[in-house]
């Protein structure tokens, strides 16, 4: 067999779903229940996804029927659908946004041991209602000439006077972003986390403006010698086909930053079973086929993230910027914490 087979078999083997001769092309929306189809409201738009979705037909005959959005349009499209919403799975890069969905009755608790045994327990819903799959760590790129990496080795040094002036930084409304702060008045508390962001907005080099692409970009054009960016942009940038950007990844490297000692902040791409799923079965064998060894793998391969499980190995390109220690903190704090993260960052100019 062929190592692409090979995978297809174990899945197969693994989600013992029996075979319906369905493609996995894109069926319209608003396919309801139905033999073989699972309908996923994904706010994630990456290339390597698709590929799963064919994995995941080929290993059981089950179709995926998928509608993209931003997280917060298929929310309020699940809303405003209600009961008859014919929303199986809501996918989301961002653990701030499944909470989002989880507070908005959208998500329902799963019990499944397979999806238990593959995602660590700081990496998921403590009630089952979501689960993470994938970890991005946001993180400092810097400029290798202007910048030494133990300058960027905590969060406090980020926002400290030696980068006045010198920090690029997407917008504090960015989920990414409030995760973080989040994060840090979960560790820190309001006061010391408010001085953090004020020190943030002393730092820019400019006002917020872009992606977290941009960002690095920027700090290789020398416009700020440091910027804050999830981990996976810019290894796709190192590992992808656009030359200018692998020319800035030669001058701009990533630096992980400590939280309390205890390792850079992580966050999740995940996903959970909606709360009027009418093909719940399908829907939990989907999101257990995303906890796969196989599919972990394949999307850390080509899209830059790192697995969620510890017993699935980080592979190339990937591994080489997975050397670092992930703060253990649970993902679950930082949704909570967003709404005062927002009023925060606002109170200290960070637009």
């Amino acid at each position: 067999m062929t190592p692409r087979l090979t995978i297809f078999a174990s899945l197969a083997a693994a989600l013992s779903l029996s075979a319906c001769g369905q493609s996995s092309e894109q069926a319209p929306a608003g396919q309801a229940a139905g033999e073989g189809v699972v309908n996923v409201y994904s706010a994630r738009h990456y290339d390597v996804d698709q590929r799963l979705y064919e994995m995941f037909t080929e290993a059981t005959g089950v179709r995926v029927n998928r509608i993209e959005g931003s997280a917060p349009q298929l929310i309020a499209r699940m809303q405003s659908e209600g009961a008859a919403s014919p929303a199986d799975v809501f996918v989301a890069a961002d653990a701030g946004a499944l909470w989002r969905a989880q507070e908005a009755g959208l998500l329902a608790p799963v019990a499944s041991d397979i999806l238990n045994a593959a995602v660590p327990e700081n990496l998921r819903d403590p009630k089952g209602r979501w689960f993470g799959f994938q970890r991005r760590a946001r993180v400092v790129a810097y400029d290798t000439a202007k910048v030494q990496p133990s300058e960027v080795d905590t969060y406090e040094e980020i926002a400290g006077p030696r980068f006045r002036g010198k920090l690029c930084v997407r917008s504090s409304d960015n989920v990414y972003n409030l995760s973080l702060v989040g994060a840090l008045i979960e560790a820190w508390g309001a006061e010391k986390t408010a001085e953090w962001a004020r020190g943030i907005v002393a730092n820019l080099a400019r006002q917020p403006e872009g992606g977290d692409r941009d960002q690095i970009r920027a700090v290789g054009a020398g416009v700020c010698e440091i910027a804050l960016t999830n981990s996976y942009y810019y290894i796709r940038m190192a590992a992808g086909d656009d030359a200018g950007d692998r020319s800035v990844t030669q001058t701009v490297k990533l630096g992980f930053p400590s939280l309390d000692g205890q390792g850079a902040h992580v966050n999740i791409s995940g996903g959970g079973v909606a709360t009027n799923a009418p093909n719940r079965e399908a829907a939990i064998r989907f999101l257990e086929f995303l906890a796969s060894p196989e599919a972990q793998t394949l999307v850390s391969q080509e899209n830059g993230e790192y697995p969620a499980s510890p017993n699935v190995a980080v592979p190339a390109p990937t591994s080489a910027y997975a050397d670092f220690n992930a703060h253990p903190m649970s993902v679950a704090a930082f949704g909570p914490r967003q709404s005062e993260a927002q009023a925060l960052m606002t109170a200290a100019g960070w637009r």
